[in-house]
């Protein structure tokens, strides 16, 4: 339903489906290594359960590519095992509980107002750089519970701290912005998520250093892209399909299963991955210990036996069992900031958009040795309408 074809090539690949049909898992390289994916559904959530074969105590070597070379420090809690995982986990959620809070609601709803009442003003609007990396650093600070205006310093980082087109950079600008944010909280506390960390405690003592700068680096890494993306993509699809802004309007309450499908068709993040600790058959395919697998999200969320007709997005989907915040353990903490902000753009715009049009867009493509996949922009050039 309303899933017509944007013609930017907005709609996003599914290079798995294939090998996904012929069995639960394939092997892709990445990085000169040879590593088994897990392509469905069932099998995705068994493995994200199982800690103790598919372990995420693995510095660095969780995201895929591996990002040795990228950072210098353990990312918290996600690289993790429980029951270490759940003990560090608690000392973040405090503030990745936030989103449910009526005052910080009420921010996100002005900042996306004011975001939208702007770009209506204008003659066009580039969204991925312009309104979404805007929305997602300006609510971050709501998050965190910081000052506003340390948006403009996360701004200038761009869409990933790490990732730039054709691979990786080091994220020495994020490494030396947090030694001084916990250089001056360690002298003048305060109430942000960095005083909270300086504050914290684990098994008995302080965190040390290194494990404030885990925590901070994956608040910073860990989902800045995936929002940036999903606000694009979404706002992309609307302008290409009117009739679906439409059908929200008529009744704002379908808004709810419209951003999980949103959540489920754009899938920004294709994979995770785990490490073996022994020697490990994984559907048939041999991991030797200390072996990476990866869980295929975005494949799973295409899983023919779960989702009747996968590859056409469904703004009235249910259920949505979709896995773009992960299973098990490591459920995403930003979940719930994720969903409010999504969730408060349609909303705003069932309010106050008459439609948009597409003025320019460039593909976003993810480029591997053994696949492409679509999934959303580079570039999203809008011309937004308003509602008479």
């Amino acid at each position: 339903m309303f899933g017509g074809r944007c013609p930017f090539g907005h709609k996003p690949s599914d290079p798995f489906k294939a090998k996904r049909e012929a069995g639960p898992v394939a092997r892709y390289e990445f990085q000169g290594e040879q590593i088994p994916m897990i392509l469905r559904h069932a099998e995705v959530r068994q493995a994200a359960k199982d800690w103790k074969t598919f372990s995420s105590d693995a510095p660095f070597r969780v995201p895929i590519p591996s990002e040795e070379e990228a950072r210098s420090m353990r990312q918290l809690p996600i690289e993790t095992d429980p029951p270490v995982h759940g003990e560090y986990r608690t000392i973040a959620e405090p503030y990745f509980q936030r989103p449910k809070l009526p005052e910080m609601v009420a921010k996100v709803e002005a900042l996306i107002d004011e975001m939208l009442r702007a770009a209506l003003a204008r003659e066009t609007t580039e969204i991925v750089h312009g309104f979404a990396l805007p929305i997602q650093a300006r609510a971050l600070t709501y998050l965190l519970d910081t000052d506003e205006r340390e948006a403009d310093t996360w701004i200038g980082w761009g869409v990933h701290v790490f990732r730039v087109r054709g691979g990786l950079k080091k994220g020495v600008e994020l490494e030396d912005y947090l030694t001084r944010k916990f250089d001056a909280v360690s002298r003048t506390p305060g109430r942000c998520f960095f005083s909270a960390l300086a504050q914290a405690r684990f098994q008995g003592r302080p965190l040390t250093r290194e494990e404030m700068m885990g925590f901070a680096n994956l608040t910073f890494a860990g989902g800045r892209d995936t929002v940036i993306h999903t606000i694009a993509c979404a706002l992309g699809h609307l302008a290409a399909n009117p009739e679906a802004l439409a059908y929200l309007r008529e009744d704002p309450k379908r808004i709810v299963h419209a951003g999980e499908e949103f959540f489920r068709f754009f899938m920004p993040l294709t994979h995770i991955g785990r490490v073996c600790p022994v020697a490990t058959s994984v559907h048939g395919e041999q991991v030797p210990a200390g072996g990476r697998v990866s869980l295929g999200w975005a494949s799973a969320n295409r899983d023919e036996s779960v989702f009747p007709e996968p590859d056409v997005f469904r703004i009235d989907r249910k259920p949505n069992p979709h896995l773009s915040f992960g299973f098990g353990e490591h459920l995403c903490l930003g979940a719930p900031h994720a969903r409010l902000l999504l969730r408060t753009l349609l909303q705003k715009c069932v309010e106050l958009v008459d439609g948009m049009e597409i003025v320019s867009a460039e593909e976003r493509t993810e480029t591997e040795h053994s696949y492409e996949r679509k999934l959303g922009y580079e570039s999203l050039v809008l011309r937004f309408r308003p509602r008479a």
